[in-house]
């Protein structure tokens, strides 16, 4: 199939792309999922804005508790290790399970938190981490934590005229632990469930999360494998059984695992 016609623009600069997103427009960078979406007609913008070389787009700026990556930057650039990370392997270990090479080497971190798929990597493994989603729009700069950015399976805050610049991740005492793990088919879909957890005592920070699920992933209250399982069980009640199972299986192996898979 191909996608209902529209116009292409490719700004010069950021505040062009800004300016060419307003009305009925989408930005497009590495196009791993809206692309299909153009072509079986799920999405038909008037305008695609090329925003993939917009040289503010991939930039990394370092801070002492954070880094600021750029919206633009692909996943196959974390994967690398070609980006700074200060998350002691996390993200170079995340980036590394998204789908396939030839996916990662276009795909974008801010396409795929803008796509807000439930089961993509980064919606879970950002939370985890105390992300924060830098959305540009006629309101100036935006921070989103990203349980307030993501609205929904797929539905964002999100308004016309609006891009995702960066995401800001904190960076990770030198003592923290992490662990996140999925379970998928097979090697390169999306996940079924996702555990993902993130132990910095340097910094009070515990986080839990249960991802993959139909909506957001969910930040657990829980501080032990046992209460983790507990409140799975509670706050999924809706689900049928052999998924709750799933969702717990892929949190307990991460609990468990917690710190075997830290750089």
């Amino acid at each position: 199939m191909k996608p209902a016609a529209f116009d292409y623009n490719k700004p010069a600069d950021l505040a062009a792309a800004l300016h060419a997103l307003s009305g009925d427009a989408k930005p497009i960078a590495g196009g791993q999922s809206l692309t299909p979406m153009l072509n079986l007609r799920l999405a038909r913008p008037a305008a695609l804005v090329d925003i993939r070389r917009q040289a503010d787009l991939l930039k990394i700026s370092e801070a002492p508790d954070a880094i600021r990556y750029g919206a633009a930057l692909p996943h196959a650039a974390f994967e690398d290790g070609a980006v700074p990370d200060g998350t002691n392997g996390m993200m170079r270990h995340v980036a590394g399970g998204i789908a396939y090479r030839a996916v990662r080497n276009r795909g974008t971190i801010g396409g795929s938190i803008a796509h807000a798929d439930p089961a993509a990597d980064w919606i879970s493994a950002l939370l985890a981490l105390d992300a924060r989603v830098i959305v540009q729009g006629a309101k100036g700069e935006t921070a989103w934590p990203l349980d307030r950015f993501m609205l929904g399976g797929f539905t964002t805050v999100l308004e016309a005229g609006d891009l995702i610049t960066g995401v800001s991740v904190p960076r990770l005492s030198p003592s923290a632990r992490w662990a996140y793990y999925k379970i998928c088919r097979k090697t390169g879909e999306f996940a079924k469930a996702i555990g993902a957890v993130v132990s910095d005592p340097d910094r009070g920070v515990f986080r839990i999360v249960c991802g993959a699920i139909e909506v957001t992933p969910i930040l657990l209250e829980a501080r032990s494998v046992e209460a983790a399982l507990a409140e799975i069980d509670s706050r999924l009640a809706d689900h049928a059984p052999a998924a709750r199972q799933l969702y717990k299986t892929a949190m307990r192996r991460a609990l468990e695992g917690l710190g075997e898979t830290s750089a």
